[in-house]
């Protein structure tokens, strides 16, 4: 998804530093959840993972580089955007997927939890922008698409608009702190994809 898809995985890649890697990851994401950045230890990390505290330390340094390493390995999924057959569909089901991602009981907590640290940790935050950047990058073929089947117009900046999408979704989330529902989400991607239509982010509008 758009959003931090920072929900613990029930798959696990082989060999025992990869399994170890991901029971960290999981664990710092629990961790970040339950007690937010400024209540996240190394100590209690490696208690919840059963990895010892100084295999901790010595991998990841301190609480930065647990959450750096968590959204890395979270960039190594298969996460594709939707594929409605519309570029109205798939730009209100992106926006609904990111929406549906922070209000999950389980993932929720700690995809806002990832973005609540990178207000607090310059590390955190060139982590997460560079995971981000990677979705969004994923999420551009939604508009490449559209301009094959002659949806919107050519030379539309893809990137633009996948931010069109999401950004007032974030607005709302972390800066003014309203409610997401999906209407919101809805009316924000509505607003995404009229702007398109009308050669706004087309260089040759």
């Amino acid at each position: 998804m758009v959003a931090a898809d920072t929900q613990p995985s029930s798959r696990r890649p082989g060999g025992r530093t990869a399994r170890t890697r991901a029971a960290v990851r999981d664990a710092t994401l629990a961790e970040l959840a339950a007690h937010g950045y400024a209540g996240l230890t190394v100590e209690a990390v490696a208690e919840r993972s059963g990895v010892h505290r100084t295999t901790v330390y010595r991998r990841w340094g301190g609480v930065d580089g647990l959450i750096v390493d968590a959204l890395d390995l979270a960039g190594t999924d298969d996460w594709q955007p939707p594929d409605t057959g519309t570029f109205a569909g798939d730009c209100g089901a992106l926006a609904e997927e990111v929406r549906r991602s922070f209000a999950d009981p389980v993932e929720g907590p700690s995809a806002a939890a990832v973005f609540e640290a990178a207000f607090r940790s310059p590390p955190a935050a060139e982590a997460l922008r560079g995971f981000l950047a990677d979705r969004h990058a994923r999420s551009e073929v939604v508009v490449e698409r559209a301009m094959t089947r002659g949806e919107v117009p050519a030379g539309t900046d893809a990137g633009a608009v996948v931010r069109a999408v999401v950004a007032p979704l974030y607005h709302r989330l972390f800066i003014t702190r309203e409610v997401l529902d999906a209407e919101a989400a809805a009316r924000a991607a509505a607003a995404a994809v009229a702007a398109t239509s009308a050669g706004v982010f087309s260089s040759k509008g």
